[in-house]
């Protein structure tokens, strides 16, 4: 039974048409496929999908040979399916080819008002351009640069332009209701360390107390500690931590509260405080205090002239460099900042979401693939709107390896086993024979990238699961049973 589905390009460049296409697309191929019990899967395969009752509908598996026509293995390859994570694929693929792996972030520095080489009698304005590792360390070092330059002391106030992306206008629940979770950090132009902060607890040694310490502490945060050490053993969730905002329009208060087991080592919770200007004028206020600089203002917002020349310009790591953090250990955050530069930078206005779609699909097209399988959101993967087929994604790995910075795409991958999201994964005779990217959601258990196997040859595999608890183990031992029969291919 075939089904045939043409659909004009144009529709997909508006986003709410997208998601409205993949809903009857995906009606239409959920028929085609419907009353499929059986798959001609390879046998050991085969027997991990029956003994944990996976429905054969809820997979798509595409394996070929790298630069050769060799289909290996094909299953449903051309059904969109969520990816989960895997779709940072596409997304860094693009960012590569569009933007070049030698691309940097600027972060720009302003003195508004004199200066006599000691002291700015005036603003120090910061505009960010998106920079997506402008972690604590990074900040830092431009703060430490600023100093070198001979500021001391700003009497004015710390101006923040932020404007080189739009407003974004989702909130930062919404995928979850975990709005404080680091991973559903929003974008924006001037993020500072991802808007996140870990904090350490430990047993105090008199016996009573829970001591807590926070990594950055930005000046303006306040902790509130109700914690109870208890001399129960260590386990429960968060380990007995309770985290709230007390002042959830601003941020600017955390209170713990619970029992902490004196059982328990030093124990880490990574969260998101603040709004992201208020994080930055505190960590600004911490940091600049730390090098030796004086400065006791207020924050302030306003866009700067174009036409200024900046007193100081801090360069990111190049793109390169970059999306290995985002394929090796798949961050969301970043990727999400990496599609709002797409935008910015193809379009000269404020980066969007929408707007760093649109560079994806017209690259795609531009290349010959066909976005019909295709739902981009944010990016990332962490949603449950994106979709793309196996077949599409296998098409992204084989084009990337065509050209000439396939080297730079493959390294940003995890290495099997050996570092990233792989590490401790597969055994020992897959260690460091594939380059992957995995992907989980709730139901979702996905992967793709490069198998090279023991005869010497290099496949594309892409395969992703969408069927109840697929994140559990079944998807996790199937997807890595395909990894290890792939390698033993002849």
């Amino acid at each position: 039974m075939g089904i045939s589905i043409v659909v004009s390009y144009t529709l997909f460049r508006d986003l709410g048409t997208i998601l409205t296409m993949r809903a009857f697309f995906f009606l239409f191929l959920s028929y085609a496929v419907c009353g499929l019990s059986s798959a001609q899967l390879p046998s050991r395969l085969d027997r991990i999908v029956s003994a944990h009752e996976i429905p054969y509908q809820g997979i798509s598996i595409l394996v070929r040979e790298l630069n050769g026509e060799n289909l290996i293995l094909e299953h449903l390859s051309e059904v969109p399916r969520n990816p989960a994570s895997t779709i940072k694929l596409l997304t860094t693929w693009v960012a590569l080819e569009v933007l070049g792996p030698t691309y940097r972030w600027p972060t720009e520095i302003y003195f508004l008002g004199d200066w006599d080489g000691r002291k700015l009698d005036g603003d120090l304005a910061i505009k960010g351009y998106g920079d997506p590792y402008l972690v604590t360390e990074k900040f830092w070092s431009l703060l430490a640069e600023l100093r070198r330059l001979g500021l001391e002391e700003i009497t004015g106030n710390l101006v923040i332009d932020d404007s080189y992306f739009a407003d974004v206008e989702e909130n930062q629940g919404d995928f979850d209701s975990q709005p404080y979770r680091a991973y559903n950090v929003l974008p924006n132009a001037l993020l500072v360390n991802y808007k996140a902060i870990r904090f350490v607890f430990r047993a105090h040694s008199n016996g009573r107390d829970v001591i807590i310490s926070a990594d950055p502490l930005p000046e303006n945060l306040n902790i509130i500690n109700r914690l109870d050490l208890s001399g129960n053993p260590c386990r429960g969730f968060q380990a007995g931590i309770s985290f709230d905002i007390r002042d959830p329009d601003n941020g600017e208060t955390v209170v713990f509260s619970g029992s902490f087991p004196k059982a328990c080592s030093p124990y880490s919770l990574y969260r998101s405080v603040l709004k992201h200007d208020t994080f930055t004028h505190g960590l600004f206020t911490t940091l600049w205090q730390g090098v030796g600089g004086l400065y006791s203002g207020s924050l302030a917002r306003q866009n700067i002239d174009a036409d200024m020349e900046p007193m100081l310009t801090w360069q990111s790591p190049p793109l390169a460099e970059v999306i290995r953090s985002i394929n090796k250990y798949s961050n969301n955050v970043m990727t999400r900042q990496l599609l709002y530069t797409l935008g910015a930078e193809q379009n000269s206005v404020s980066g969007t979401r929408e707007a760093g779609i649109e560079v994806i699909y017209n690259y795609l097209t531009k290349r010959g693939l066909n976005p019909l399988s295709l739902v981009v959101d944010n990016g990332a993967g962490l949603s449950r709107d994106t979709r793309i087929s196996a077949s599409l994604l296998t098409n992204v790995l084989e084009l990337a390896q065509t050209s000439s910075f396939g080297s730079e795409f493959m390294a940003s991958m995890s290495i099997s086993g050996l570092d990233g999201t792989t590490r401790g994964r597969f055994d020992d005779s897959q260690e460091g024979r594939a380059h992957i990217k995995t992907g989980s959601l709730d139901d979702v258990a996905a992967l793709a990238g490069y198998v090279h196997a023991a005869s010497g040859k290099t496949y594309l595999v892409s395969a992703m699961i969408n069927a109840p608890d697929a994140h559990r183990g079944p998807g996790r031992e199937l997807l890595d049973e395909l990894i290890s029969w792939v390698y033993e291919r002849p």
